[in-house]
């Protein structure tokens, strides 16, 4: 059945359901709880490496190292998280955006993630002997996606999900009611991480070679304009804008539309993004799913509150 298929654009759905895995862990960070993070990309490639070095260098069977990589990835994303609970916002940002810049160099100087030169030769995970590859690979990838949104949207609904939302919209008001800031502010940042990991996982089991430069912040800035896109605190805007971002500069490929220099693609490809991110902050600024419910209730109490007023002085 493979051969009746192009292998290119399978490959193009597997990677566009693990950017919206990526893009589900961020959204949960930065959408639900409210912590800005512009070093998502290393949380990602700290899965990737796991995995890769597990497999690689110490024999581990495939499916326990990518198990394996999304507990690891779980727990040092809660520990890189701990720095959210002195600073916030734009601090925030320049926090994470320093920890990934870390990790990065990590990565790109440790003997054991093979330096420059990255790892190669990373195995495919098999089943009964045969190896997943190609639709198969496609299968497996489509099941974490399935099985990561079901996990986010219990936890969004959930006790948890309310306490990261209450937490978004005013820290202060959360401590008031008894909600324990701390905890929930790293574990976002833990599962947020642990979704990133399996992306990161996936995605080296995959393309079978990795290395630092795939990890940086372009990366993590791209995830965030996808996730902010859609909508932040939104699956669904998650969804949408993860697959108009990374499907867009495909179909240049895929129709071969002669508009631009191929070799530049990568370049056009950010300046749309930053364009769109233009655009979507000037003319909707929660997102094409954001939640504007709160913003038009308040124009209606504003507009009530006027019109009383000029009926007063009629009156008067």
């Amino acid at each position: 059945m493979d051969s009746f298929i192009n292998p290119y654009y399978i490959d193009i759905i597997v990677f566009l359901f693990i950017y919206i895995i990526l893009g589900l862990g961020l959204n949960l960070i930065t959408g639900y709880a409210g912590q800005v993070s512009l070093g998502h990309a290393a949380f990602y490639g700290i899965g990737a490496y796991t995995s890769a070095i597990l497999t690689v260098k110490f024999g581990v069977n495939t499916w326990l190292a990518i198990f394996l990589a999304i507990v690891i990835t779980f727990i040092l994303s809660a520990i890189l998280g701990l720095p959210s609970l002195r600073v916030s916002e734009d601090f925030l940002a320049i926090t994470t955006l320093g920890l990934g810049l870390i990790i990065q160099s990590i990565f790109k100087n440790a003997e054991i993630t093979g330096g420059a030169y990255g790892l190669d030769m990373i195995p495919a995970p098999s089943l009964f002997g045969l190896e997943i590859i190609d639709l198969s690979y496609l299968g497996l990838v489509l099941v974490m996606l399935l099985l990561a949104i079901f996990i986010m949207k219990r936890m969004t609904q959930s006790r948890i999900g309310r306490a990261w939302m209450t937490i978004h919209e005013d820290e202060t008001v959360a401590q008031s009611m008894g909600i324990n800031t701390t905890y929930y502010k790293v574990l976002a940042f833990a599962i947020g991480g642990a979704f990133a990991g399996a992306a990161g996982a996936l995605f080296a089991h995959k393309v079978s070679y990795i290395s630092a430069d795939s990890f940086g912040f372009t990366l993590s800035a791209t995830i965030l304009s996808m996730v902010v896109l859609g909508g932040l605190g939104k699956i669904r805007g998650t969804i949408l804008g993860v697959s108009l971002l990374y499907l867009l500069p495909e179909l240049f490929r895929v129709f071969d539309i002669q508009l631009f220099d191929m070799k530049y693609l990568d370049l056009y490809k950010m300046m749309l993004y930053g364009m769109i991110m233009v655009l979507v902050m000037r003319y909707r600024p929660k997102g094409i799913f954001g939640n504007t419910s709160l913003k038009k209730r308040k124009k209606n109490r504003s507009s009530a509150k006027k019109k009383e007023l000029r009926d007063g002085e009629i009156i008067a």
